[in-house]
């Protein structure tokens, strides 16, 4: 969910950019070579999934797939999806330059929080890995924890920036993103079972 510019005030924006800058320099530090091209996929797959968007009041709908990007890795979802927002910004006038901060703590934040909830559902060791159906599981709490924290995180921002002002425009936000939330668990779902079945690497990598 991209918020447009113009909306949140000069507060709310500097303190989530700034928050925005220490989760992506966090992120750097723990991106390491050798997840680089799963790095890259997570956010090819990001920015194709949240292009295609319809705008809603202040923001818009569409997937985000943050969830399962920061399952697989974790901090490195800020920088991940730091470079996709500033090419949507740059690109089509996806929501700003001056929101960048904010919308990216929107999408990585519940990604890290996806990471450290979820890991260990996916990153067992033991002979056969776990079960198709722990997979599915931990997949599809990837759609709730990713979108329903954004939804969080967006309501937030915009009612610390307009208090009861924006009420109706914070209830039409939650309410249009429901939708994207069954989705996103039943996609989330389905590519961890995949992963599990054919990446099996990906999902018994360490934390980041």
């Amino acid at each position: 969910m991209h918020l447009a510019e113009g909306v949140l005030s000069a507060p709310a924006l500097l303190g989530s950019a700034a928050v925005a800058a220490m989760g992506v320099g966090l992120g750097l530090r723990r991106l390491d070579d050798a997840r680089l091209p799963l790095a890259a996929l997570l956010g090819a797959a990001f920015f194709v999934a949240s292009t295609i968007h319809v705008p809603v009041g202040v923001g818009s709908v569409h997937l985000i797939l943050n969830g399962l990007a920061g399952l697989l890795l974790g901090w490195a979802a800020f920088p991940v999806f730091f470079v996709a927002l500033l090419l949507q910004a740059a690109l089509f006038s996806f929501g700003g330059f001056t929101v960048l901060g904010a919308n990216l703590l929107i999408m990585a934040l519940p990604a890290v929080a996806a990471h450290y909830l979820l890991r260990g559902l996916v990153a067992s060791r033991a002979p056969g890995g776990p079960g198709r159906r722990r997979l599915m599981l931990a997949g599809a709490a990837c759609g709730l924890v990713g979108i329903g924290g954004a939804i969080l995180i967006a309501s937030l921002l915009l009612a610390l920036a307009g208090g009861r002002a924006f009420a109706d425009l914070i209830a039409l936000l939650v309410a249009a993103h429901l939708p994207v939330l069954a989705v996103d668990a039943v996609i989330g779902a389905v590519a961890v079972a995949l992963l599990g079945r054919m990446m099996p690497r990906a999902l018994a990598a360490g934390a980041a």
